[in-house]
């Protein structure tokens, strides 16, 4: 299986620990095309590739061949946005995953769409029991 994790690179580092921690329990599962977005070292600028072109080229190639996207969309990310519409263009399950914040609601966009599996989440468990019960649903229908 090959899964396309999305997570906020120029938009904010702030979570780059937990979409680290998600990561590495989607490799349990498969490929994680995305893994770069994991790195901590991974800056605001978005130093993981020779330029814009490149990175944009790149990664919707991995998104078009992926089989699934799990996003972490607590950070607002306008290149996130533009992955999860393409990913439901493309007719891919994605499952957005979030920590709700009483000052910052989820976008509408996202929150009110009915191909987006949407869940809050307030613990690494919780999270971890989600992203697996999403996979395993997931690859039941690849065949």
């Amino acid at each position: 299986m090959k899964i396309y994790f999305a997570g906020a690179i120029r938009a904010g580092r702030n979570d780059a620990l937990i979409y680290e921690t998600m990561i590495t329990w989607l490799r349990s599962f498969g490929e994680v095309l995305t893994e770069h977005v994991g790195n901590p070292a991974l800056s605001v600028k978005g130093d993981d590739g020779p330029g814009d072109r490149h990175i944009h080229d790149r990664d919707m190639a991995w998104l078009k061949s992926c089989d699934c996207v799990v996003a972490e969309v607590t950070t607002p990310s306008l290149g996130v946005g533009y992955e999860l519409g393409w990913a439901t263009a493309l007719k891919k399950p994605v499952l957005c995953l979030y920590r709700s914040q009483a000052d910052r609601p989820l976008s509408a966009m996202i929150a009110g769409s009915s191909v987006i599996k949407t869940v809050a989440y307030s613990s690494p468990d919780e999270a971890k029991l989600i992203i697996e019960e999403f996979i395993k649903k997931v690859a039941g229908g690849i065949n």
